[in-house]
């Protein structure tokens, strides 16, 4: 499944009714480790069907970055049933983010 971008219109029906797990991406523009780190949760994007891996652009979706608590960027916050399950903060290798996922 391709990526897909979150934004407070689209965040109910696409996360929080989501049947799959959802991973998602807060990110910047600006922000070198989250450029870094973009090309991998494409890469698991496409090889992973049993997930959803939506990004969220920290500095259009204000509001949704408050309500998680985002001080640092990238940060992954895993989506379980409508629920934040987990989170990882930084650079993460595909095989991090993979043991993240199962975990």
């Amino acid at each position: 499944m391709a990526e897909l971008t979150i934004t407070s219109q689209n965040f109910e029906e696409l996360v929080l009714k989501s049947e799959k797990p959802v991973l998602l991406d807060f990110w910047a523009t600006w922000c070198g480790p989250c450029m870094m780190i973009a090309p991998t949760l494409k890469e698991i994007a496409d090889e992973y069907p049993q997930y959803v891996i939506g990004k969220v652009n920290v500095d259009e979706e204000i509001a949704l970055a408050q309500n998680f608590g985002i001080v640092s960027i990238p940060t992954l916050i895993l989506m379980k049933d409508g629920q934040a399950v987990d989170s990882l903060v930084g650079l993460r290798s595909k095989e991090q983010i993979l043991k993240f996922l199962e975990g």
